[in-house]
């Protein structure tokens, strides 16, 4: 996890065409600036020629922020760099959506209170008023945003309203079960997180669990991924498998089904708010 105790620490990411030179330079130019590293991770990727790099580091100097990223500016433009310097003291500020499914929504509020995330939540979001009393027990605001056919449209303009008015740097789709539109999609790129169960597109629909029962299926799985127009397709951040047995119910596949889910998520949301994610492409490379 991200050293987020000291006010001085920092983490950079990198992403841009691979060639030689790129981490002396960097690293040259932290030391010249007074940092220290304290971990370190890099990938090159040989079938496209992308170069990724996560570096933590702290400032022993006690040089700002913006210091650090304008006279890395250069460095970028040198390389071609798609590069960000994020403060680990400032935590993602991150909007739930959630319907009536609520056991996503309620783990990650959990791993927040106990500080197990280094998110911030000013608000949850609804299709559904079931969880208007969960977001009251922790203190967190909630909206909620009936979507039909005739209002989807409207209610879309106002969560994007939302979505700039708090300031929100991550959206987690907690068991959302609506279609965001291409537009509040292409608007966040690399910001929306999805969470579904691993039988798409076998077993569509209603009851998924219950469809994987009745065909004898012998593992639960889930998937995380980042939201893209492409529904279901964009970059798979995390997945994890359980083995199911001939002796489980319907009920019994689901209830597993919601531990999978828990966990996948959460992971995949902790690693975006440690800026341990870097897409690349249709896919994801994850420094841990």
């Amino acid at each position: 996890m991200s050293d987020n105790s000291n006010p001085n620490s920092y983490v950079l990411t990198v992403s841009c065409p691979d060639r030689r030179g790129i981490v002396s330079t960097v690293t040259k130019y932290l030391f010249d600036s007074g940092c220290n590293i304290i971990d370190s991770a890099q990938y090159g990727d040989r079938d496209n020629g992308r170069f990724f790099l996560r570096i933590s580091f702290a400032s022993e100097t006690g040089t700002s922020g913006d210091a650090i990223r304008d006279g890395f500016a250069p460095i970028a433009r040198q390389f071609d760099m798609t590069a960000a310097i994020h403060d680990s003291a400032v935590k993602t500020r991150t909007l739930i959506l959630v319907s009536k499914l609520g056991h996503c929504l309620v783990d990650l509020l959990y791993r927040h209170r106990i500080g197990a995330l280094p998110i911030e939540i000013p608000v949850i979001v609804s299709n559904h008023r079931d969880f208007a009393d969960v977001a009251a027990a922790h203190g967190i605001p909630f909206r909620f945003l009936p979507v039909t056919n005739d209002n989807r449209k409207a209610q879309e303009n106002t969560l994007a309203e939302i979505i700039a008015e708090e300031r929100i740097d991550l959206v987690v789709l907690a068991r959302y079960m609506q279609i965001l539109s291409p537009a509040i999609a292409d608007a966040m790129p690399g910001k929306i997180i999805n969470i579904h169960h691993s039988f798409l597109p076998s077993f569509k629909g209603a009851r998924p669990y219950h469809q994987a029962h009745d065909r004898g299926v012998k593992l639960i799985g889930a998937t995380a991924h980042y939201v893209t127009s492409a529904l279901d397709e964009g970059p798979i951040i995390e997945q994890a498998v359980e083995r199911a047995t001939h002796a489980m119910s319907g009920d019994d596949m689901a209830a597993l089904g919601r531990d999978i889910e828990n966990k996948v998520l959460s992971r995949a949301v902790q690693w975006h708010a440690e800026h341990r994610i870097l897409v690349n492409g249709k896919r994801t490379v994850v420094f841990f």
